[in-house]
């Protein structure tokens, strides 16, 4: 089972100052009610949020005490907004936990999320006083993340459609032995694959069989660029025409992960960074930069389906969208350079820009991420 991901902590990245401070969990820390301690919440199947007897806004810690005979998450939320304001996971039976929060003026309750039962919210409390709340945001679920992903596996579909097309051109080249063309070809199609970001995950043996290491686009790169004969290089065309349509006929059988659209919205870059930008993956063409730039628009596909979930919920995501155009700007002035022939201070640009990049990102994962509502 998937760990879930700390959503507050995730906004609370875009914070600063106290805010950040009290928007992820750790231990209680001692204050002016440190004698009396934190208010004490249980956590059960018959007693959800009872034992909230200090009602005030501001910055306050509770203990959650789980009563009951199977593991729960809890979360503090809003009524009306349904805006989670706190949430702790992994919570086991006779087991006691802290949550530490930021309260402003409204109604609020606890909702218990325990094994295999529906969600329980505990009773109301009202809370009135002149102190703002600290970072928020409606959960995810899964009936908000479900039209988006049949929204992305319609892009992939036609995505692959295009890649097969252009492997098809590239594997008629080599069979016909012109390899000048297959030179010219090989880039095209290889961008293809690469552009189609969050499918990743879900082209399971595939997607090594298309873009390994040794094998597919980059052996075919190997051979065009180090002098290889059509002969030779025949059969690795073959394999790689034969994985991409072997992946279109499969496709309608592999699914995305609700999940993984987040996920990979940062993991795409964080490869391109680690393996593209380093010159790594470069077996000849010298073009590693220009498959950065079409990993940068599978991350801008990912994003752009994920905008409805993200928008409301993610302050800084104007800033993705600026060190998004600044990554872009930077890759489209090099297409065609070898990373190592690029000078240092160029060098030093683009990682600091796609490090910058990466940072932002690195909340959407958890914003995204399907949690339960009931």
């Amino acid at each position: 089972m998937r760990t879930p991901r700390p959503l507050l902590a995730a906004i609370a990245v875009v914070g600063v100052g106290a805010v950040v401070a009290v928007a992820v969990w750790r231990p209680w820390e001692g204050s002016a009610d440190a004698a009396a301690g934190p208010p004490q919440i249980t956590v059960s199947r018959s007693q959800c949020g009872q034992g909230w007897t200090d009602a005030k806004t501001g910055r306050q810690t509770f203990t959650l005490h789980n009563t009951g005979d199977a593991a729960a998450e809890v979360d503090l939320i809003e009524l009306g907004s349904n805006k989670v304001y706190g949430e702790l996971e992994g919570l086991g039976p006779n087991t006691s936990a802290p949550m530490d929060v930021q309260l402003g003026a409204g109604r609020y309750a606890f909702r218990c999320l325990i094994e295999d039962t529906d969600a329980i919210t505990g009773p109301s409390v009202t809370l009135t006083g002149d102190a703002k709340g600290g970072p928020a945001a409606v959960a995810v679920t899964k009936n908000d993340m479900l039209p988006l992903v049949k929204q992305y596996e319609a892009a992939v579909a036609a995505g692959v459609a295009d890649l097969a097309a252009k492997t098809d051109k590239l594997k008629g080249d080599v069979d016909g032995g012109n390899l000048d063309a297959a030179r010219a070809d090989w880039l095209p199609a290889h961008l293809a694959y690469n552009s189609l970001g969050a499918a990743y995950g879900a082209f399971g043996d595939f997607a090594d069989k298309i873009d390994g290491s040794d094998v597919g686009f980059h052996a075919l790169e190997k051979g065009l660029w180090h002098n290889a004969s059509a002969a030779d290089l025949a059969p690795v065309a073959a394999q790689l025409a034969d994985a991409v349509h072997g992946l279109q006929a499969d496709l309608p059988n592999e699914q995305v992960d609700p999940n993984d659209l987040g996920l990979r919205a940062h993991e795409i870059m964080e490869n391109a960074l680690q393996f593209e930008l380093t010159g790594e993956h470069d077996q000849g063409s010298g073009t590693t930069l220009n498959t950065a730039l079409a990993n940068l628009d599978g991350t801008a596909k990912v994003l752009a389906i994920l905008d409805p979930v993200l928008k409301p919920r993610y302050p800084d995501l104007p800033q993705v969208q600026k060190w998004s155009d600044r990554v872009r700007a930077l890759l489209t002035a090099h297409q065609n350079v070898p990373v190592a022939t690029l000078d240092r201070a160029t060098r030093e640009q683009l990682d600091g820009a796609v490090g910058e990049l990466l940072e932002k990102l690195a909340p959407v994962a958890a914003i995204c991420e399907v949690r339960r509502d009931s």
